[in-house]
Protein backbone atom coordinates (compact mmCIF):
# COMPACT_ATOMS: atom_id res chain seq x y z
CA UNK A 1 0.00 0.00 0.00
CA UNK A 2 1.64 3.07 -1.07
CA UNK A 3 1.58 6.11 1.14
CA UNK A 4 2.93 10.03 0.49
CA UNK A 5 5.92 10.37 -1.15
CA UNK A 6 6.71 6.15 -1.51
CA UNK A 7 6.23 4.94 2.03
CA UNK A 8 5.08 2.02 2.00
CA UNK A 9 4.49 -0.73 4.76
CA UNK A 10 7.78 -1.82 5.47
CA UNK A 11 9.20 1.55 6.19
CA UNK A 12 6.12 2.56 8.37
CA UNK A 13 7.02 -0.69 10.42
CA UNK A 14 10.61 0.51 10.55
CA UNK A 15 9.25 3.81 12.22
CA UNK A 16 6.81 2.31 13.96
CA UNK A 17 9.73 0.06 15.61
CA UNK A 18 12.36 2.76 15.78
CA UNK A 19 9.43 4.56 18.01
CA UNK A 20 9.06 1.79 20.08
CA UNK A 21 12.77 1.44 21.17
CA UNK A 22 12.66 5.03 21.66
CA UNK A 23 9.59 5.53 23.52
CA UNK A 24 9.06 2.28 25.17
CA UNK A 25 6.49 2.08 27.74
CA UNK A 26 6.48 6.28 27.30
CA UNK A 27 4.68 5.64 23.61
CA UNK A 28 0.60 5.85 24.54
CA UNK A 29 1.60 9.29 26.55
CA UNK A 30 3.57 10.02 23.52
CA UNK A 31 0.37 9.38 21.29
CA UNK A 32 -1.90 10.66 23.61
CA UNK A 33 0.08 14.14 23.78
CA UNK A 34 0.51 14.15 20.26
CA UNK A 35 -3.08 13.56 19.32
CA UNK A 36 -3.96 16.62 21.85
CA UNK A 37 -1.85 18.85 19.88
CA UNK A 38 -3.22 17.86 16.55
CA UNK A 39 -6.58 18.91 18.22
CA UNK A 40 -5.61 22.20 19.01
CA UNK A 41 -3.87 22.67 16.04
CA UNK A 42 -7.37 21.86 13.92
CA UNK A 43 -9.29 23.65 16.37
CA UNK A 44 -6.97 27.06 16.00
CA UNK A 45 -7.27 26.80 12.45
CA UNK A 46 -10.69 26.40 11.84
CA UNK A 47 -10.93 29.48 14.21
CA UNK A 48 -8.91 31.09 12.27
CA UNK A 49 -11.00 30.17 9.23
CA UNK A 50 -14.18 31.69 10.88
CA UNK A 51 -12.79 35.02 11.92
CA UNK A 52 -11.61 34.98 8.06
CA UNK A 53 -15.31 34.26 6.64
CA UNK A 54 -17.04 36.94 9.13
CA UNK A 55 -14.22 39.25 8.36
CA UNK A 56 -15.14 39.04 4.92
CA UNK A 57 -18.85 38.92 4.98
CA UNK A 58 -18.95 41.65 7.05
CA UNK A 59 -16.67 44.18 4.95
CA UNK A 60 -18.86 43.07 1.76
CA UNK A 61 -21.68 45.31 3.00
CA UNK A 62 -20.35 48.96 1.80
CA UNK A 63 -22.54 51.98 2.47
CA UNK A 64 -23.10 51.88 -1.14
CA UNK A 65 -23.99 48.33 -1.67
CA UNK A 66 -27.29 49.29 1.45
CA UNK A 67 -30.20 50.46 0.04
CA UNK A 68 -31.42 53.69 0.52
CA UNK A 69 -34.91 54.48 2.23
CA UNK A 70 -37.32 56.44 0.35
CA UNK A 71 -37.36 58.96 2.76
CA UNK A 72 -33.48 59.71 2.60
CA UNK A 73 -33.52 61.10 -0.84
CA UNK A 74 -35.88 63.31 -3.25
CA UNK A 75 -37.26 62.18 -6.32
CA UNK A 76 -37.63 65.15 -8.98
CA UNK A 77 -40.90 64.67 -11.28
CA UNK A 78 -39.50 64.56 -14.80
CA UNK A 79 -41.87 66.36 -17.20
CA UNK A 80 -41.11 66.34 -20.96
CA UNK A 81 -43.36 69.06 -23.65
CA UNK A 82 -46.41 67.60 -25.19
CA UNK A 83 -45.89 65.98 -28.34
CA UNK A 84 -47.77 67.77 -31.28
CA UNK A 85 -47.51 66.45 -34.33
CA UNK A 86 -46.95 69.04 -37.41
CA UNK A 87 -50.13 70.11 -38.89
CA UNK A 88 -50.59 68.82 -42.26
CA UNK A 89 -53.28 70.13 -44.56
CA UNK A 90 -54.38 68.19 -48.08
CA UNK A 91 -55.90 70.78 -49.35
CA UNK A 92 -52.37 72.78 -50.10
CA UNK A 93 -51.39 69.61 -51.19
CA UNK A 94 -53.42 68.69 -53.98
CA UNK A 95 -53.60 72.16 -55.25
CA UNK A 96 -49.67 72.28 -55.56
CA UNK A 97 -49.83 68.81 -57.22
CA UNK A 98 -52.55 70.45 -59.92
CA UNK A 99 -50.50 73.72 -60.51
CA UNK A 100 -46.80 72.00 -61.58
Amino acid sequence: MPFIGGVGIPEMLIVGIIALLLFGQRLPEVARSLGKGMMEFKKGISGIESDLENATYASSETPSSRPIPEEEYEREELTAPKFEPPKFDLSEQETSDTAT
